[in-house]
């Protein structure tokens, strides 16, 4: 089916955002390869192979990647044995964006420390706490209310606030069980009282890095909701903006998207997270934009060129989530939802539900972000879960 000079891109976790970017890969005649933990993952089902292997185990990792020789690995998740990539990287594997990059995000600490100690960019003030004890002194050094994350999650698993003395035992319990990997340790935040939050995707590629128009967002218990493009922002604020994020990019390295988490507060701009994939926030791209997010990581981490990043209308997103964990469920009221104006319906395909998980996206455009968001949210409230006895 492929001839030998076929570029190969394997994939290292397989969800929605996968899926997407394989299939934007397939468009630029790409062999794809999609990994996960688990059988039938989203990517899995357009990819042209895939794999089922612990990604946190090193051995097993490097077995896949050795037996396929992919010209690209292209993490799409945090719960990776990133060491391993090191390693494959140092003998001349092309990890996206690069080994170092993928390391350092994925482990909270070392991207903070990266960012606020040796670039200097503003942050909220921070500590990190490996036993219960710790936490206890970290918070009464923060200061309440603040917040309290596991070192390694994804989608606001194991986050809370906690806003007394009496609440650290169960915020230590909760970002414990909320972690990924084996590290038994937090990061405790200032409470930063921001007017709004941003991800502004980042693009390195060889033309250059490249700013989409900056996202807004709605957080629920640490996960997005919603989200928005374009952001209300001041010059100023967006001048401020792309300086961090180019900052941060530029320590990173490498070419593809990188998705910027920002607080936008009275007192400036602050730096909060960093993500050297595709961000869930983005997924609104696919209608807002002449090139999705999707599509520019794959021209990115491909070596094309990217001249500009064209806005082409506002629009919105809402996500579908489920209520309580089935192997068999159902997703209704799709063609009433489609009857929303500009409306859009995206479901992932996700083998079983599990509380809090996503299943599905709304995405519409508008005249306006407040009409895309109207759309985006009537659409979701006419989507249900149903689920079938096991």
């Amino acid at each position: 089916m492929f001839g030998k000079k076929t570029k190969k891109v394997m994939l290292l976790g397989s969800g929605e955002l996968g899926k997407e970017t394989i299939i934007e890969a397939q468009r630029l005649g790409l062999e794809t390869i999609a990994v996960d933990r688990y059988e039938n993952a989203p990517a899995m089902q357009v990819a042209h192979r895939s794999y089922v292997v612990d990604m946190l185990d090193g051995k097993e990792l490097r077995r896949v990647i050795e037996e396929e020789k992919p010209n690209l690995i292209v993490p799409e998740i945090e719960a990776i044995a990133t060491e391993t990539l090191i390693e494959l990287e140092n003998e001349g594997f092309r990890i996206v964006p690069t080994a170092k990059a993928v390391n350092l995000t994925m482990d909270r600490e070392g991207i903070r420390r990266l960012a606020s100690e040796e670039l200097g960019l503003p942050t909220a003030k921070y500590a990190f706490a490996d036993t219960l004890d710790k936490l206890r002194n970290a918070v009464q050094e923060i200061g309440l209310p603040c917040v309290i994350k596991p070192i390694m999650s994804s989608s606001g698993k194991g986050q809370t606030v906690c806003r007394s003395i009496e609440d650290v035992v169960s915020s230590w319990e909760e970002a414990i069980a909320g972690g990924r990997g084996k590290k038994a340790r937090v990061i405790v935040e200032e409470f930063i009282h921001f007017e709004s939050e941003i991800t502004l995707l980042t693009v390195r590629s060889v033309s250059g890095t490249t700013f989409c128009a900056p996202i807004g967002h709605v957080q629920k218990d640490g996960d997005y909701i919603e989200s928005w493009q374009p952001h209300n922002m001041s010059e100023e604020q967006i001048l401020e903006a792309k300086d961090i994020a180019k900052k941060i990019t530029d320590a990173l390295g490498g070419y593809g998207l990188f998705g910027v988490e920002l607080f936008l507060a009275a007192q400036g701009v602050y730096f909060s997270e960093v993500s050297p994939r595709p961000h869930d926030t983005g997924m609104v791209t696919m209608v807002t934009q002449d090139l999705s997010e999707f599509s520019l990581h794959v021209r990115a981490i491909m070596g094309y060129p990217i001249p500009e990043v064209q806005l082409l209308k506002p629009g919105a997103s809402h996500t579908i989530k489920a209520s309580k964990e089935s192997h068999t469920y159902q997703i209704n009221g799709i063609a009433e939802s489609l009857s929303i104006p500009h409306t859009q319906v995206r479901v992932f395909g996700k083998p079983e539900t599990k509380v809090g998980r996503r299943m599905a996206v709304v995405l519409s455009s508008g005249e306006s972000v407040e009409e895309a968001r109207q759309y985006a949210e009537t659409a979701a409230s006419i989507l249900t879960l149903t689920y079938d006895a096991d």
